[in-house]
């Protein structure tokens, strides 16, 4: 039995190939993809900036019903709608007992789909560690719903809580990309008092305001490390996010974070860039109590039932990020439109 998937075939060559639909061995489960999406992280493979095989069957994002059952997993059944999340842990491991679930069995090792194993841009998915990785979707809720909770709502929400942002807290977010957008959404749920963002794209400036920005700056029509600095009247915000992925972003979160603030990066940088350095007057020659946190968006099913659960209750609304729709037989379109940011795009939504 053969599906669709797509496939990394080289530095800026992706496409779809016929392969095997895979079976699920003990652990395991193959889901059936409904539903999935492009990635920024995607984008940075299909450009080869982050490394993956050749013929490697890329995305990281599904959401489907069960197909098939490995031995071991118990509790679930065939023709289930499940929704699972980018990372999957394994649960037993020392760091995911460390609650380190994203570092599953080492450095990186919770992102497998897309990255050391097949991933979801295809018609079948086989899942691993099936057992702490499945979740199911509530009926009333949608595919679209759901969708982002599968990474960059965890991603995003998660460089809230690694930054331990309190309540009444001044927040900035560099970019409102996708990441951004959801780190946006993440800051007003953890009780900030004020959020800045700063972007320069005008669909995802009024996407900022929808998902609980306050005020939105335009990097090319104003400063905006000044401009932050004046509206916090000289003080700094207590938090600044890096959503992007660049040098100058993060210069920027450093800069405009008052003394004991916190610099949360969640930015996918460019294995080119080598290194990233730190403004040293900024950053207090390493003695003004800023501290520098990173994070790899949380997996496994008790993170994906919670952020669920906020589709569910209507704290966060998720599904206004799809901005283009797509079928799989599509998918070199998608990225086309997706990764250069044409028509006011924010997220797409792929359906095999």
């Amino acid at each position: 039995m053969k599906m669709r998937a797509n496939v990394f075939k080289g530095a800026n060559k992706i496409g779809l190939e016929d392969r095997p639909v895979p079976k699920a061995g003990s652990g395991e489960a193959v889901v059936k993809v409904t539903l999935t999406t492009i990635c920024a992280t995607d984008v940075h493979i299909m450009k080869a900036e982050y490394p993956v095989r050749v013929g490697q069957i890329i995305g990281h994002e599904p959401i489907g019903i069960v197909h098939e059952l490995g031995e071991g997993v118990t509790g679930y059944k065939n023709g289930e709608r499940v929704a699972i999340n980018a990372i999957t842990p394994c649960g037993q491991c020392g760091y995911c007992l460390s609650a380190n679930w994203s570092q599953c069995g080492g450095f990186l090792g919770g992102w497998k789909m897309g990255n050391t194993i097949d991933g979801c841009q295809a018609d079948y998915v086989k899942i691993p560690n099936a057992m702490a990785n499945l979740t199911r979707i509530p009926d009333e809720l949608s595919d679209e719903d759901v969708l982002f909770t599968t990474d960059i709502f965890s991603t995003g929400l998660s460089g809230a809580e690694s930054a331990n942002i309190q309540v009444g807290d001044t927040v900035a977010v560099f970019g409102q990309g996708p990441i951004g957008l959801s780190a946006t959404a993440g800051a007003k749920l953890k009780g900030a008092a004020l959020i800045i963002t700063v972007d320069t794209i005008p669909a995802r400036m009024k996407m900022s305001k929808q998902m609980g920005a306050d005020i939105t700056l335009d990097f090319k029509k104003v400063d905006p490390v000044k401009e932050i600095i004046k509206i916090t009247n000289g003080r700094g915000v207590d938090v600044a996010i890096e959503a992007i992925g660049l040098q100058e972003s993060f210069e920027n979160c450093v800069k405009c974070t008052r003394v004991g603030g916190a610099i949360s990066s969640l930015g996918v940088y460019p294995a080119q860039l080598g290194t990233i350095g730190i403004p040293l007057q900024d950053f207090g020659y390493g003695i003004a109590d800023k501290r520098v946190v990173s994070t790899l968006c949380p997996g496994g099913k008790e993170r994906m039932r919670r952020l669920i659960d906020l589709v569910k209750s209507e704290r966060v609304n998720l599904r206004q990020l799809i901005t283009h729709r797509f079928s799989l037989d599509e998918i070199e379109e998608a990225y086309r439109i997706f990764s250069n940011q044409l028509d006011g795009v924010i997220k797409v939504a792929i359906k095999p």
